[in-house]
């Protein structure tokens, strides 16, 4: 060992650690979010929670057409006006149901509401609960387009949009004032365009999103395109994603999230809900009739057995975010016990804290 390792050894690196929450609601007997309004108003007390217990982030997924989170930008703008300090963000907007321009002046809106802490995550999407459920959005892809085609456009779109130039032809006998030139979309948010991530299930889409300046986003699935663990292949889509970042000369750093479902074991509540998930694998199925997709195990055990697991996640480990999926339905004050016992068990024994 050298005289620069003895003084100075190889530190964990620090991480960002978050919440995901899906929003589920049903009016089912065992459920704490019984109702749409359930959902939202308990998302913005466990964002709140989350944040006076030290979490970094607030996530929410969104669904179209099912008893979840949906339209995100008026909880974004809750969460927002609640909260001081935590990043607040999705993971991720269908893009196929999204006006792009639209999308841009309500991001840029709510950003500006919570100070700059948005981090917006995006994708072309995944299977929903209609048949192209976007067609019912108003949106169909172009001659020779897919859907999925559809979606990266709407991004594209979004992108130059979010840069704050303008490109609207003004008026010559506008109602109100305005700066000489094109017309952007207002509000700007600045920095926003630096804070959209790309929701990746693949080595490939992770490559396109490098290439256009996207941190990255990748869930708890993905295609499987090597048959090897899931997550050693999450650990070279990000491997392939940073070098495609590299190539493509980008000045800033690049953020990559994983997300996982992560409980530590330390209530007799604890090991009733989780306890028997313990032994948890990867799964392996068919996300549509052409994509095979490999979904990666949940963690539940007792802190020091978790944090060897843990330890052993090589996608964690080469990630600099993690989002922890939370399950809603158990409530703001369970959840908030779930996060709690993460940052205070675990987080600070693999050098995250």
């Amino acid at each position: 060992m050298g005289i620069a390792q003895a003084r100075f050894p190889v530190v964990p690196p620090m991480k960002t650690i978050g919440f995901l929450s899906f929003g589920h609601w049903t009016p089912q007997p065992g459920s704490h979010v019984r109702t749409a309004a359930d959902a939202l108003l308990q998302s913005v007390e466990l964002a709140v929670a989350a944040e006076e217990l030290g979490a970094d982030g607030a996530y929410f997924r969104v669904h179209h057409f099912a008893r979840q989170l949906a339209s995100p930008f008026p909880l974004l703008t809750a969460v927002g006006a609640r909260t001081s300090r935590i990043e607040i963000g999705t993971g991720v907007i269908d893009m196929r149901y999204e006006n792009p321009l639209y999308f841009a002046e309500t991001a840029g809106a709510a950003d500006l509401i919570a100070g700059g802490r948005l981090q917006l995550g995006i994708s072309r999407g995944s299977p929903e609960q209609v048949v192209d459920g976007w067609r019912y959005f108003g949106y169909e892809p172009a001659e020779g387009e897919t859907d999925a085609d559809l979606g990266r456009r709407h991004a594209e779109v979004l992108l130059e949009a979010l840069e704050g130039e303008g490109f609207a032809e003004l008026n010559p006998r506008p109602m109100f004032p305005n700066p000489p030139g094109l017309l952007r979309i207002e509000p700007h948010a600045p920095g926003l365009r630096e804070r959209i991530w790309w929701g990746s299930g693949s080595n490939a889409t992770g490559v396109w999103a490098a290439r256009l300046g996207m941190n990255l986003q990748s869930s708890t699935l993905k295609d499987d395109e090597t048959g090897e663990p899931f997550h050693v292949q999450q650990r070279k889509q990000i491997e392939v994603y940073r070098q495609a970042w590299a190539e493509a000369g980008h000045e800033s750093e690049p953020r990559v999230s994983v997300s996982r479902s992560i409980f530590a074991l330390t209530s007799d509540l604890d090991r009733a809900y989780f306890g028997a998930s313990g032994a948890s694998r990867d799964h392996v199925g068919m996300l549509d009739e052409r994509t095979r997709a490999i979904f990666g195990r949940s963690y539940a055990a007792e802190p020091d057995v978790l944090v060897e697991q843990l330890r052993a996640d090589e996608a964690i480990q080469a990630a600099d975010t993690l989002l922890l999926t939370v399950p809603n339905q158990l409530g703001v004050d369970y959840n908030a016990h779930v996060l709690e016992s993460i940052l205070t068990h675990v987080a600070p024994a693999l050098g995250w804290r």
